[in-house]
């Protein structure tokens, strides 16, 4: 979920970034010249990644509905217990205790913030509903494991050099083929803006593979992380959870979100590595 939302809001930002420069002129000043416009792409492309990090909590309660719980007036005995087991698992972990949150939806949570100690973790009332007390533990300092590692920095750099790749390449490519195809010699013609977009786009999926990649990796460290805070069981079962729901038929799609389905190339665009070679992981 945490992918998703910081994916969706770096596409925002960077289309924003992206259509001001156009409309001031910025993109044809700074960007003329392999020098400036590799520098004009650093600029907007690690701007866009790290003004999504500094958006991404104020995101994920707005887009997701998630209710903070405050701690001084918890009434239920659950969500009490839920914010208490964050704050002891977080204090294990060496951070500040999160913002602690509970969202309508399928079986799921997620962890996000700009840094270790503003950060946010959310849980579905789904979750909730099908995971006993262990279980939860075992999602809880997973999440934690994503915060207590600065998984959302790192990504925000790996973004940030991804999209500067893309818009670098990008308007490489529409200029060979605006001069090559169009003929164009003077200036930027509508095949470099055509050739553009469209490359950006081709470029942007390719791209997005080394973002999973990345999330992929960091599961597997914050699983090992949750083995650590909270025992490698509470995890496995956790994990072993989830897979039992996944393979009821009778749930809803966004259970698919907890592992692979499909064939190898379709593994190259998922965020989560398969349930059961975590859960093999873990055992090792």
């Amino acid at each position: 979920m945490r992918i998703v939302l910081f994916l969706l809001t770096n596409l925002a930002v960077m289309a924003v970034l992206l259509l001001t420069t156009k409309l001031l002129g910025l993109d044809r000043t700074l960007g003329s010249g392999y020098t400036s416009l590799l520098g004009f792409a650093l600029v907007i492309g690690m701007g866009g990644s790290f003004i999504s990090l500094l958006l991404s909590k104020w995101m994920a309660k707005r887009s997701m509905g998630v209710e903070i719980l405050d701690p001084n007036n918890i009434r239920d005995k659950e969500a009490a217990w839920l914010y208490q087991r964050v704050s002891e698992i977080s204090r294990d972990a060496g951070i500040k205790t999160p913002e602690v949150g509970i969202y309508e939806g399928a079986p799921n949570a997620f962890a996000t913030g700009w840094n270790r100690d503003d950060a946010l973790v959310a849980v579905s009332s789904g979750l909730m509903q099908v995971m006993n007390k262990e279980e939860i533990e075992g999602v809880l300092a997973h999440e934690i494991g994503h915060v207590a590692n600065g998984d959302m920095v790192t990504l925000s750099l790996i973004q940030g050099v991804v999209n500067a790749l893309v818009i670098f390449l990008a308007r490489i490519v529409g200029s060979i083929i605006d001069k090559a195809v169009f003929k164009n010699r003077e200036g930027n013609g509508i095949g470099y803006y055509a050739a553009v977009f469209v490359a950006e786009i081709v470029l942007g999926i390719l791209a997005s593979i080394i973002v999973m990649w990345f999330s992929r990796f960091r599961e597997y460290r914050a699983d090992e992380a949750s083995a650590r805070l909270v025992g490698t069981h509470k995890m496995v079962n956790a994990l072993k959870k989830l897979q039992s729901l996944k393979e009821n038929p009778s749930l809803p799609k966004e259970m698919a979100a907890f592992g692979i389905s499909g064939g190898s190339l379709m593994s190259l665009f998922s965020s989560h590595p398969p349930l059961e070679k975590r859960i093999e992981n873990l055992l090792k």
